[in-house]
C-alpha cells in the first residue's frame, strides 16, 4: 500500500478549513500520513492517519477509530482534531468509509462497520504499534452513529467510545430529513444506500440504527458519553433520539458506564479541538486536564 506524508499547515489551510492560528497549532506537534485500504466490496479508499510528530516506531500509542460525518470526508473530519493527536501522544485514524452503494453516505453499513473494525490492523500495517488495550472510537452525526454500531458489534475491540450528536433510529432519519432543506436529496440518497424506504426494507433501516443494538451497548462494559443539544437543526429530535437512547442503556443495564451530556450547541459543534473535544479526551485520558486547559 502506498503511503503519502501531508504537511498539515497546507492541509488546514484549504479554503474554509479554518484560521492561520489552527495550522500552526497542527504544524508543531502533528502529521499526517494518508495510506489506501480495501474496503469490504474491494473499492480502493483513503484514510488520513494522525500522529504525534515525533512518533518512532516500537513505542505503542492509542488510537482513536474516526468515521466522518454525512456528506463530509475524511479529510475534513481531520481538521476536527487540530493539534491534540500530538499533544495527547495518540495516534487517530480518519477512514474515507464506503457504503453499500454511496461513499460518504454509508449511513452505518454493515460493511463499513467491518472496516471500521480493521483499522487497527491496518494502521499497524502502516509501521505504527497500537495500544491494542487502548482503541477508541470518536464520531459526530453519521460518523457518530458508525462509532455507536462499532462498539455494538466489536465491543471487544473498544476500550472506550464518544458520539457526538449520532443518528440513532434510521427510519425516523428518513422521514425527518423532509424537513430539512435538502431532504428530498437525502431521501434519495437513503434510498439509493439502504436499498428501499423504511416501509419497503424495515430490517436493514434497523440494522444501521444504534437503538437496535441498546441491549448490546448496555452490557457491553464499555465506556460511552453521549452528547446531544437541544437546538440541533439537523437532528432536530435529539432528545428522542440520543436521549432516548441514553435511557434504553440505562434501562438495560442501570450501572452501565455512560456519560451523557446535554447542551443548546449546533449541530456536532461540540466535536472540535477548540470546543468540547479536549474535555472527552480527557475522560479517557488521552491528554490530561492540564494539556486541555491550555489548548
Amino acid at each position: 500500500m502506498r503511503v503519502v506524508t501531508v504537511t498539515l499547515a497546507l492541509l488546514l489551510l484549504w479554503p474554509g478549513a479554518g484560521s492561520a492560528r489552527e495550522a500552526r497549532r497542527v504544524l508543531r506537534h502533528t502529521e499526517v500520513v494518508v495510506f489506501r485500504y480495501r474496503a469490504h466490496d474491494g473499492v480502493e479508499r483513503r484514510a488520513w492517519l494522525l500522529l504525534p510528530a515525533d512518533y518512532e516506531p516500537g513505542h505503542p500509542i492509542p488510537l482513536v477509530i474516526s468515521p466522518h460525518g454525512r456528506g463530509t470526508s475524511a479529510r475534513q473530519n481531520v481538521r476536527l482534531w487540530g493539534d491534540l493527536p500530538g499533544i495527547g501522544g495518540f495516534a487517530v485514524v480518519n477512514p474515507a468509509g464506503e457504503g453499500r452503494r454511496l461513499e460518504e453516505y454509508s449511513w452505518g453499513d454493515p460493511g463499513q462497520i467491518e472496516d471500521l473494525a480493521r483499522m487497527p490492523a491496518l494502521v499497524e500495517r502502516h509501521g505504527v504499534d497500537v495500544e491494542r488495550g487502548r482503541i477508541y472510537a470518536f464520531g459526530g452525526s453519521m460518523g457518530g452513529q458508525e462509532t455507536l454500531l462499532l462498539l455494538a458489534r466489536h465491543p471487544h475491540l473498544l476500550a472506550g467510545a464518544a458520539a457526538f450528536d449520532p443518528d440513532t433510529n434510521m427510519a425516523r432519519r428518513y422521514w425527518d430529513f423532509a424537513s430539512l432543506p435538502e431532504g428530498q436529496t437525502l431521501q434519495r440518497l437513503a434510498r439509493e444506500e439502504i436499498g428501499g424506504t423504511p416501509l419497503t426494507a424495515p430490517a436493514r433501516y434497523a440494522e444501521r440504527s444504534p437503538d437496535t443494538y441498546a441491549r448490546q451497548i448496555a452490557l457491553s462494559g464499555v465506556p460511552l458519553q453521549l452528547y446531544w443539544s437541544t437546538r440541533d437543526r439537523v437532528i432536530t429530535d435529539q432528545r428522542a433520539e440520543t436521549g432516548a437512547l441514553a435511557d434504553e442503556i440505562l434501562g438495560w443495564n442501570p450501572y452501565a458506564p455512560l456519560v451523557v451530556f446535554r447542551g443548546s450547541w449546533r449541530h456536532t459543534a461540540e466535536m472540535r479541538w477548540c470546543s468540547r473535544l479536549p474535555q472527552a479526551l480527557v475522560r479517557f485520558r488521552l491528554i490530561t486536564r492540564s494539556q486541555a486547559i491550555q489548548i
